[in-house]
């Protein structure tokens, strides 16, 4: 019941928010000119400039939400949104006036440390082949307002691994309607795997939060989908990353499930990075040779490529309700050779 609620008042809420910020935004002439940017794919058929600030009405009706059903916040609970205001901050300056990809990383890095600071680390993993991996070990003891612990590898992994799901989330945002539909599967998918422990009080926070996220990016979706009025900018496309590594690790260190939920996401990513270093280019220089693009180039439209998307995080994540540790590392495996075939078939048609 509060899961369904909490998914229904973030989608109203950005549902009403989101094309008040489109219309500041354009009011304020911040917008995506397609004649600057042509190789953005978003805007290559666009009839108008787009504004970007779609994190906004996400982190509003977000926050909001949480208000409602979360408050007054924890210790975690305030790291985490205290982390995603910065991300969204950094991220509108981005949409407003790009800055480097260079402090964009740092933002990256910084808010994944304060997330840290509050006290969530990754402590433990699934074994895929049996028991758990222990990583609550080596600490290190200091004392700043008070005896405090880090823990080396827990916490040096969370932070790694917000900034990777930050970074490939954005990724896969070539076309419209592309990011906040897999973002609102993908949420939707650890809430339901959280109400399968909802005996366990501490997971209601986790399954709420994951319904706020998902409500959050369907509102916005509707205005995202092709022909779209506005776009995720970077600032909703790293709070999308930030917020489904931070419910994975609150749901229970669960990354084996947010990584098949993003799979072909977390596949592509792994691809294109290879090139990158192959052709030794930058990796924070963006690219035309993600999948998205090479869909385009053999004649998909925006609308099956979204829905692609989609159809495939759906799947997934249906799978991730009856696989264990050990089974979903299969299932990933057998994906990332099927992206493989197909990112080949797909090259030599190009």
């Amino acid at each position: 019941m509060f899961f369904l609620s909490a998914i229904l008042i973030s989608f109203l809420i950005s549902f009403i928010l989101t094309p008040l910020v489109r219309n500041f935004f354009i009011s304020r002439s911040w917008v995506e000119d397609p004649a600057k940017k042509q190789r953005l794919t978003h805007n290559a058929t666009a009839l108008k400039p787009v504004p970007r600030g779609g994190g906004i009405p996400v982190f509003i009706s977000l926050i909001f939400t949480c208000l409602l059903f979360l408050s007054p916040f924890d210790q975690h609970l305030l790291g985490i949104f205290l982390a995603s205001f910065l991300a969204l901050v950094i991220g509108v300056i981005d949409d407003i006036r790009d800055i480097s990809p260079k402090l964009r990383l740092f933002f990256n890095f910084l808010s994944a440390v304060i997330v840290v600071i509050s006290g969530i680390g990754i402590a433990f993993i699934s074994n895929p082949f049996g028991g758990v991996i222990d990583l609550s070990f080596p600490r290190l003891n200091f004392d700043l307002f008070g005896p405090r612990s880090f823990w080396l590898a827990a916490d040096i992994l969370a932070i790694f691994w917000i900034v990777w799901c930050q970074n490939i989330v954005g990724w896969a945002a070539g076309v419209e309607g592309q990011l906040p539909g897999f973002v609102v599967i993908s949420s939707v998918f650890i809430g339901l795997l959280g109400l399968k422990y909802s005996a366990d009080i501490a997971q209601w926070p986790v399954i709420i939060l994951a319904g706020a996220v998902a409500g959050s990016y369907l509102g916005f979706l509707p205005y995202n989908f092709f022909p779209q009025s506005i776009m995720p900018g970077y600032s909703g496309k790293s709070l999308a990353g930030f917020f489904l590594a931070v419910l994975s690790i609150l749901s229970g260190a669960k990354l084996a499930t947010l990584i098949l939920l993003l799979g072909i996401p977390m596949i592509d990513a792994v691809f294109v990075i290879f090139r990158r270093l192959r052709s030794r280019r930058s990796l924070l220089v963006s690219d035309a040779n993600h999948l998205h693009h090479q869909l385009l180039k053999i004649g998909w439209s925006r609308r099956q490529i979204a829905v692609f998307y989609w159809a495939v995080t759906f799947f997934l994540g249906a799978l991730s309700l009856f696989l264990n540790s050990t089974q979903k590392l299969y299932a990933f495996i057998g994906l990332f050779f099927l992206f493989l075939g197909f990112t080949l078939k797909a090259f030599r048609r190009i």
